[in-house]
């Protein structure tokens, strides 16, 4: 039933071993080599990749040192401005209240001068009051 042909077992093992040498030329050396090439161009990019996030630090860090000099500059500008307002409104009530004090002190020297004419004014019409209140008491 089964015979087995050396001829024919010889023949099928130098084809099993040329097809196996033809396989490694075309097909198994390149796949190796193109994924050992892959490997490598994943470990550059993985070592390019961490030098750009250390880059990527750097720079963020430069940039919140950029924004924190910003914020006191504001910070001292909005100061500033504040305390020039302050001492402008300031010197404005000050303004305002040196010109209410004079007018206080004009009024009341007028208010003064007005109770010296209407007392003398009073006084020089004290002697008719006099007399006509003697007259009502006299017809009471």
């Amino acid at each position: 039933m089964l015979d087995i042909i050396p001829a024919l077992l010889l023949v099928t093992g130098v084809v099993f071993i040329v097809l196996l040498v033809f396989l490694t030329k075309t097909l198994y050396r390149p796949l190796l080599d193109f994924m050992d090439n892959r490997d490598k161009s994943i470990k550059k990019d993985l070592e390019n990749a961490g030098k750009n996030s250390s880059d990527v630090l750097v720079y963020k860090e430069e940039a919140e040192k950029i924004i924190l000099e910003a914020k006191t500059k504001s910070q001292k500008l909005k100061e500033d401005a504040l305390k020039k307002a302050k001492e402008a409104a300031l010197r404005e009530v000050e303004a305002k209240k040196a010109d209410i004090e004079s007018r206080y002190s004009k009024f009341l020297d007028e208010l003064s001068s007005e109770k010296n004419s209407l007392k003398e004014e009073l006084l020089s019409q004290l002697p008719s009051f006099q007399n006509s209140i003697k007259l009502k008491l006299s017809q009471i």
